[in-house]
């Protein structure tokens, strides 16, 4: 039971998993808040961008699509019953996976916080949180499906986990400037 959940879980948050991940290695380019600063402090930051934001989110939506693909011979080989992503829940989980980022930036900023600071809590979970409540209002019946409660226990979890080990692994390769 609990191994299905975690595959689950984990197969329906991989295209909100992979958008900031690709957007590290594709970022750079306009800033989206074009430089403007409030109160002292940039809106977002030279780290969002509007590159990192696009290539980011058309990652996700394709990797949701080559999961459909492959689905039936994943859920063959490991015994489990996966979701199909249809087209407006994978825009909406990779989108509002860089919406939440990018919240998390404009938070960071109005706290005072620099560029690459720790944030606890809501560096691991943002993403999480931009992803289910874009879905939830894109693809309101495909959430209600897919996300039922144990999955979304699980992968409140879950990510924080593997927050920390692929951000670790991004500084360890020289991709992040900070660990987190």
């Amino acid at each position: 039971m609990l191994r299905t959940l975690v595959l689950q879980a984990f197969w329906t948050m991989l295209p909100a998993y992979v958008p900031n991940n690709v957007a590290v290695l594709a970022g750079g380019g306009r800033p989206i808040d074009g430089g403007v600063s409030w109160n002292g402090n940039r809106l977002l930051g030279d780290g969002k961008t509007w590159r990192g934001t696009l290539v980011g989110t058309f990652a996700g939506v394709v990797l949701a699509l080559v999961l459909d693909v492959v689905r039936e011979s994943i859920e063959t080989r490991l015994d489990v019953t996966l979701p199909v992503f249809s087209v407006k829940s994978a825009f909406a989980l990779s989108f509002g996976a860089m919406l939440g980022d990018i919240g998390a930036s404009f938070l960071k900023r109005r706290s005072g916080r620099e560029r690459g600071a720790a944030f606890p809590g809501l560096d691991q979970l943002d993403f999480v949180v931009g992803s289910l409540g874009l879905t939830a209002a894109v693809a309101p019946t495909w959430f209600r499906t897919v996300f039922r409660i144990p999955v979304l226990v699980v992968v409140v979890v879950m990510t924080p986990a593997l927050h920390v080990v692929t951000n670790m692994a991004a500084y360890v390769l020289g991709l992040k400037d900070e660990p987190w």
